[in-house]
């Protein structure tokens, strides 16, 4: 173990004093401020504007939309990633470099693209039977476009790290493809396939510029948490968008700590200790038939 004195980059407190000094400013200090104004919002007022209906309809369009949304982006992110880790085939590149298009693109050229796309008199839109732009499958779509790279990202590593032998070696002990997908893919791929899942539904939940032009913002339909605490920052109640903040704060907060203590309970080898015992009587049920 190597001393502070032979640290290629010296300074340690130095470099620490300035990371909690930009730590502090860019997320602790709003959060504070946040905090500290909720605070001052009687009981009362915070009972009337949770027991609102126009809110308890945003919220519950926000967590299930997010929560598909989510799904979908870390399913077919599985198979992106996979492909892109595990062939080579002409385009590679392109398609790689295009995954990160929606983290550097800006929000609002996402959603306007979308709802020109997906409008019913659009490109995609006029040919599909069922309308997509300005429904909650619409908001679904563009929560997926942002939200893919994520559990793409994440997962590439973690795929470049399983060895081929180690498909090889199931292979030749005889395992099928579905035994060795679930005793060994599968609980290698599973932690980091849930920090994805939970990276996209915390940023789904937060999402507006690229749902602000695909939802139509209609009360009751279409109107998700972030747009109803944009329009009641139009209308100057401070008190209702400090409200349904914290509000999103927290269930980002325990979604968060929720998904962290799963993270811890699977482990590779507890996943397979499971599945191999989950499994057991199915195969021993084939193999006697």
């Amino acid at each position: 173990m190597f001393s502070s004195k032979y640290s290629v980059i010296p300074g340690f407190w130095l470099s620490l004093g300035y990371t909690l000094s930009w730590l502090s400013l860019i997320v602790l200090l709003p959060l504070a401020a946040l905090l500290l104004y909720a605070s001052h919002i009687h009981f009362d007022q915070l009972i009337t504007i949770l027991g609102n209906r126009q809110l308890q309809s945003a919220l519950k369009l926000s967590l299930y939309t997010s929560f598909y949304a989510s799904l979908l982006a870390s399913i077919f992110g599985a198979f992106l990633a996979w492909m892109l880790t595990r062939y080579s085939f002409t385009g590679k590149k392109i398609i790689d470099s295009m995954i990160d298009l929606p983290l550097a693109l800006p929000t609002a050229i996402a959603g306007i693209a979308l709802t020109t796309l997906y409008a019913p008199n659009g490109l995609l839109g006029s040919l599909l039977p069922f309308k997509v732009a300005y429904t909650p499958l619409g908001i679904i779509v563009a929560m997926v476009f942002v939200t893919i790279p994520f559990t793409i990202r994440t997962l590439e590593p973690i795929i470049k790290d399983i060895p081929y032998s180690v498909e090889e070696a199931a292979k030749t002990l005889g395992a099928t493809p579905l035994q060795t997908f679930l005793y060994i893919i599968f609980p290698m791929l599973f932690p980091a396939w849930l920090t994805g899942f939970s990276l996209a539904m915390a940023r789904s939940l937060g999402e507006y510029g690229s749902v602000v032009f695909i939802a139509a913002n209609i009360p009751y339909k279409t109107e998700i948490l972030p747009i109803l605490i944009v329009s009641k920052l139009d209308q100057f109640d401070y008190t209702g968008a400090t409200v349904i903040s914290l509000l999103m704060l927290l269930i980002s907060f325990g979604l968060l700590f929720f998904i962290t203590i799963i993270q811890r309970w699977t482990k590779p080898h507890r996943l397979i200790w499971f599945m191999t015992h989950l499994s057991l009587p199915f195969f021993s049920k084939k193999k006697s038939s």
